[in-house]
């Protein structure tokens, strides 16, 4: 596959992007931004987030999972299903209840502004990391296609693609989100799909002869009850996947935004629980291509690659394969990156205006809106930098880069959040962020002796453990009288 194939395929998709974001940004205002004036359809949100879940790390890595870990993910994302639940019938009544512009709003109200920017301050990190870490692994896909072979440098490929994703959030936010995320979701399922049916086919099976083989293969292992000490094992797995979406999901204002979208509470709870639900399927079918790539290999005689994310893309740009999958193969890689880097600008513009800055408290309309532009360009730069900045850092397989950094930054919101619902009591606001800073600190040292001691290692569960040391800490920091 040609870098000029590429650059067209991107070039077409990107068209169709800006052009349903021109069709939902008109008429926009800082309300449309933000919450996308709240008239969204809750079906509209809710195949919208089917999409809006899976980035492009999913698209990447979650294949090459199968080859160390078979389908043992889909045990953590039952637990989202779970997760879903709670965020659907205990979070979104109580956020719609208190009409939050910002979700971290919650702790102001509940503790004080410490807390509140606490909470804001964590969001950014983690959005910031996660989503510059999760748009490194389609930069750097883009890199081996298109960028290197034209003898381009990978700075001017990240400068190239944030451009393009901030171009088609600037105006329209949360709102053109939702719509581009149908285009998202189309796009991903019908790429998976369809790279299934062509691979399935280079091996020679018919539908019934692709099954049995895909079920027969040690890689379709989904549950994990044999060692409770290693990562894979069913009840950790589960556990920190309820806690995981809670937290990156319920707690997450890049992702709330879209959720809250919807007119009502009602609605909103409607969309979390069928996405949940339908995300499932969608995470299966990539592993069922997962299990197809690494047989298509094997019967190529093809070497397995060091790192399992370059198996999709491996296969896909096999001189023996139809252009067609390495078309759907970039198809779905940019609308899983594009959609959700521009999703993770739009909320940290929206955190950061709001929550840090004050926008809707210090100014008035107009002014809000020329302030939230400028952090707009502010939050692309930023990104940019840390993008290359994780491309020279890094070494780490990527879903699991993205998954322990949200271990470490999620786990203090959602303490925040847990001591606030189910604990009345005041604590000491100014002290708040001490604690949220020691909380993650402890925890890497928690893990680390762990496995020095008792070869105990630690996985997902770390957010748990991150998650419990701020609860602890903000009742050390209670004052003993409890909130009317």
């Amino acid at each position: 596959m040609t870098p000029w194939v590429v650059i067209a395929t991107i070039i077409g998709y990107f068209c169709v992007l800006l052009g349903i974001s021109f069709l939902a940004s008109r008429g926009s205002d800082n309300s449309t931004f933000f919450t996308g004036n709240r008239k969204t359809p809750w079906p509209i949100v809710a195949f919208a987030m089917i999409g809006a879940a899976i980035s492009g790390v999913t698209f990447i890595s979650v294949p090459g999972m199968v080859v160390n870990s078979g389908y043992g993910y889909l045990q953590m994302v039952l637990g989202f299903i779970v997760g879903y639940f709670v965020i659907a019938y205990i979070l979104v009544p109580m956020f719609y209840k208190r009409n939050l512009v910002s979700i971290y709003g919650y702790l102001g109200e509940r503790f004080g502004t410490s807390t509140y920017k606490s909470g804001a301050w964590f969001f950014f990190i983690s959005k910031m990391l996660g989503a510059s870490v999760r748009f490194l692994v389609v930069c750097l896909v883009l890199n081996t296609l298109v960028f290197k072979p034209l003898g381009i440098p990978f700075e001017i490929n990240v400068l190239v693609t944030i451009a393009l994703i901030w171009l088609y959030t600037f105006n329209g936010g949360v709102k053109a989100i939702i719509w581009t995320d149908m285009l998202k979701s189309f796009c991903l399922i019908m790429s998976v799909v369809l790279c299934i049916y062509f691979v399935a086919k280079g091996l020679g099976f018919s539908f019934g002869e692709m099954v049995n083989a895909v079920a027969a293969d040690k890689s379709s292992q989904m549950f994990f009850f044999d060692d409770p000490k290693a990562g894979t094992y069913f009840w950790k797995q589960f556990l920190a996947g309820v806690f995981m979406v809670i937290a990156t999901t319920g707690l997450d204002q890049d992702m709330m935004q879209r959720n809250l979208a919807c007119k009502d509470s009602k609605e909103s709870q409607k969309n979390m629980i069928v996405s949940g639900v339908l995300q499932f399927f969608v995470i299966a079918l990539f592993l069922i291509l997962g299990t197809l790539l690494v047989m298509y290999l094997n019967s190529r005689g093809i070497a397995m690659p060091e790192k399992t994310d370059e198996i999709f893309g491996l296969v896909a740009a096999n001189p023996e394969m139809p252009i067609i999958v390495g078309i759907l193969f970039i198809v779905g890689l940019i609308a899983a990156a594009y959609s959700a880097a521009g999703s993770a600008l739009t909320s940290l513009t929206t955190s950061f205006t709001v929550d840090i800055l004050e926008g809707q408290k210090r100014f008035e309309e107009s002014r809000l809106t020329r302030i939230r532009k400028f952090v707009h360009v502010g939050m692309s730069v930023v990104m940019g930098l840390v993008i290359i900045a994780f491309y020279y850092l890094s070494n780490q397989d990527a879903i699991s880069a993205v998954y322990t950094l949200a271990s470490y930054t999620y786990g203090p919101i959602l303490g925040l959040f847990v001591f606030g619902m189910f604990c009345k009591r005041r604590v000491i606001d100014r002290l708040v962020p001490v604690v949220c800073i020691a909380a993650p600190v402890a925890s890497w040292f928690i893990q680390y002796y762990l496995n020095e001691l008792w070869q105990y290692k630690v996985s997902f569960e770390l957010l748990i453990i991150n998650a419990l040391l701020t609860v602890v800490g903000m009742f050390i920091l209670s004052v003993g009288k409890k909130q009317n």
